[in-house]
């Protein structure tokens, strides 16, 4: 049988997919496509009020779907904008970067620009500012920082 290998360098893994089935495996977005992408990103967040479990089968089905659309919806309704390394438990923080990776990773090729640009556009659809993440997380004070009147409280 004939197959196609196609190898994914960030997770250290591959696949393979016979030759007659290649009618499954989408084509590349277009700039088009990527454009309604950012659209989606930058729309209001659609969150259903569902159990946390149903939700999280919901958004993998999403991603694995392979729906460029689908996914731009993922990452939009997961962002939690500035406050993402606060405000989301593990789960939620798992699905939102594996859309978010697989999104910047295709907007990277369409658009034929570095990981950095893409990203900067990527995060501005979703009014993120990661430098001021990384800051909010910094400038929390642990215990040993807090004056001692405070922790005795």
């Amino acid at each position: 049988m004939e197959t196609y290998i196609l190898k994914f360098e960030k997770d250290k893994a591959s696949g393979m997919v016979p030759v007659n089935k290649q009618s499954h495996l989408r084509p590349l977005a277009t700039i088009n496509q990527v454009n309604k992408c950012i659209s989606i990103l930058k729309s209001k967040p659609k969150i259903k009020r569902s159990m946390w479990s149903r939700r999280a089968q919901e958004y993998e089905a999403k991603i694995s779907s392979g729906k460029i659309y689908e996914l731009a919806e993922v990452v939009r309704d997961l962002n939690k904008g500035d406050d993402l390394m606060i405000d989301q438990s593990y789960s939620e923080r798992q699905l939102f970067e594996k859309a978010y990776d697989r999104l910047l990773t295709e907007f990277q090729i369409v658009m034929g620009t570095n990981l950095e640009d893409t990203q900067k556009k990527l995060d501005k659809a979703l009014k993120r500012n990661l430098e001021k993440q990384i800051q909010k997380v910094e400038a929390k004070p642990t215990s040993e920082e807090i004056p001692e009147e405070v922790v005795a409280e």
